[in-house]
């Protein structure tokens, strides 16, 4: 499944015909049979880890977790793994603000229920809210996080903002800090607590 994502990714990408080819190939003999879009890998990060948490694999289910690199790719994803190209079934996650993105890529390429799960705001400011901002910061103290957030608290930009704002925006002041946090606040998660959006995929997969 990796070897697909990869190929489905180069050709998204707009690499000559080998990457298609490839991507057809691997896509009748895994079989894949469901796209996951997502708009980022700290997504893919959370959707891994609560399968991971939830006993399913998701590759072994033909489901393959797709990072599109932004809202704006959605049309081309979709298009290429949707009823236009491979005739896969289509779902993700969205925040609130690029759902048009989403919308407009299930109206081009003829796609079907189960769409797209919508997130407030992101798929971080879900999590925030489900485990309430004193557990956040708790478990990012658990993860040596703890004098960094203090100094990023104290900086004046962000005395105007609530809680929750100002930790979705530290979970974005590091490369690679909302990949790692997207499997923390996941595996926080009691199995009552899961973001609706999240529940909702998890539920159409």
């Amino acid at each position: 499944m990796a070897a697909f994502r990869d190929a489905v990714t180069t050709w998204a990408a707009g690499g000559p015909g080998e990457p298609g080819h490839r991507a057809h190939t691997l896509a009748a003999r895994l079989p894949v049979r469901t796209a996951v879009l997502l708009e980022g890998p700290s997504d893919v990060a959370a959707v891994e880890t609560l399968a991971a948490c939830r006993g399913r694999d998701l590759a072994a289910e033909g489901v393959c977790v797709l990072p599109i690199g932004g809202a704006m790719s959605a049309g081309r994803f979709a298009a290429l793994l949707g009823p236009p190209g491979l005739g896969l079934r289509l779902t993700g996650l969205c925040d609130a603000n690029e759902r048009r993105f989403y919308a407009r890529a299930l109206e081009r390429s003829d796609a079907t229920r189960p769409g797209f799960f919508v997130c407030t705001a992101d798929l971080e400011d879900e999590f925030i809210r489900a485990l309430g901002t004193e557990r956040v910061i708790a478990l990012i103290r658990a993860e040596g996080d703890g004098r960094p957030l203090d100094t990023f608290l104290n900086q004046p930009a962000q005395r105007d903002r609530t809680t929750a704002q100002q930790l979705r925006r530290f979970f974005g002041t590091k490369k690679g800090r909302k990949i790692h946090y997207g499997r923390v606040l996941v595996e926080a998660l009691g199995p009552d607590r899961v973001p609706a959006p999240l529940a909702g995929l998890f539920a159409a997969l």
